[in-house]
């Protein structure tokens, strides 16, 4: 069938273009497009941070509704309104050990351009095969998915669901890193570095958790937001001493846990640098390289702090995602206040909202 899909063939630009997409293959739904979200992942693939190969279809926070299915999906019908998350290969020890997070193939899977079969399902008017992002490229009208990174959800109209786009990843990495990887103790103290949607979904995931203290390390957005949704304290992120500020909330001790979600590497040193005997400090972003060197064994050894990192929340998608719908019902986790809305045909507009500043969580609306 014939798709509109905004393709990019070369680093940092993105074009319109008709292609042709094939039939769902075996355990692959054919899903058509309500909203996308708009998260910095899809900017590191557009401008090679990453070592993609192009033409790609970028885009990998898709909602929409199911319109044909492949031999052997037995999760999903036409019909279904489903949230897109991220691929895993469904046959390693981590796949099945229920850690897709951790699948051996997951590089590949999310910026290899091709399916668990390692075939492609897009090609362009000039018959060149087009890769897409995630297994799914969302920046398109239509997207072949395979059902292991499509989720049902129990949302009666589209409206809604586009509201719920950043839970494929921006809000399950946020959130997940908090609820799922530290696991904090009620009463602990936390700081998150950045307060793009991923910060302050793990803002309002540490509420959740019944943290006391919660301190968002903000730039230049994400401040008043931060505290609306459960931050106790906040701290200018290019102010002097940021983890004295930090010691001095805490009288002394430092935080129990630390989330790094600026993409900053030079704030990893922050980060140690608040860190209480025997915390926690999770890396969840992409990242540039650092501009200095960063020696990592005074902040970790003697106070016996723990760095991790954790893909897209150390979740499952099937069973968070429908916990995360489950929160947003109750008004617990209210993502759509993130959320700006642009027209599909506006996306490059979408974009440069999002690297200046105007908008935390961009959605592309079809």
């Amino acid at each position: 069938m014939q798709i509109t899909a905004a393709v990019t063939r070369e680093k940092g630009k993105m074009n319109f273009e008709s292609v042709e997409l094939a039939d769902p293959k075996a355990n692959e739904v054919l899903v058509k497009m309500v909203a996308s979200g708009i998260c910095h992942t899809d900017t590191a693939v557009i401008e090679q941070y990453l070592p993609v190969t192009f033409p790609m279809v970028a885009g990998h926070e898709g909602v929409g509704v199911v319109e044909k299915v492949g031999p052997g999906v037995t999760e999903l019908a036409p019909g279904d309104r489903v949230i897109l998350s991220y691929p895993s290969c469904g046959v390693c020890d981590a796949c099945k050990s229920s850690k897709p997070f951790a699948c051996e193939n997951l590089f590949w899977s999310l910026f290899g351009g091709n399916y668990a079969d390692g075939t492609k399902r897009m090609k362009g008017a000039d018959g060149v095969e087009i890769g897409v992002m995630f297994g799914q490229g969302s920046f398109a009208t239509h997207a072949i998915v395979n059902q292991r990174n499509a989720v049902k959800v129990d949302i009666d109209n589209d409206n809604e669901l586009a509201e719920l786009c950043s839970l494929g990843c921006g809000i399950q990495t946020g959130a997940g890193a908090v609820l799922n990887r530290m696991e904090p103790r009620p009463g602990s103290s936390i700081a998150i570095f950045g307060c793009g949607s991923v910060g302050l979904a793990a803002v309002m995931a540490a509420k959740l958790a019944g943290c006391s203290t919660i301190i968002a390390v903000h730039g230049r957005r994400g401040k008043e937001l931060a505290i609306e949704f459960g931050a106790t304290h906040t701290i200018e992120g290019r102010s002097d001493d940021v983890p004295g500020q930090i010691r001095a909330i805490t009288g002394g001790k430092g935080v129990n846990y630390a989330l790094e979600s600026a993409g900053v590497p030079e704030m990893v040193l922050t980060m140690l640098d608040s860190m209480a005997a025997e915390g926690v400090a999770i890396l969840v972003s992409v990242t540039a390289d650092a501009a200095v060197p960063i020696k990592l064994e005074p902040q970790i050894m003697n106070p016996c702090v723990t760095l991790a990192g954790a893909v897209e929340g150390y979740s499952n998608p099937k069973v968070f995602i429908p916990e995360l719908v489950r929160l947003y019902k109750e008004g617990r986790l209210p993502v759509d206040k993130l959320n700006t809305f642009y027209d599909y045909k506006d996306i490059d507009k979408a974009f440069e909202d999002s690297h200046n500043g105007k908008t935390l969580k961009p959605i592309l609306k079809f």
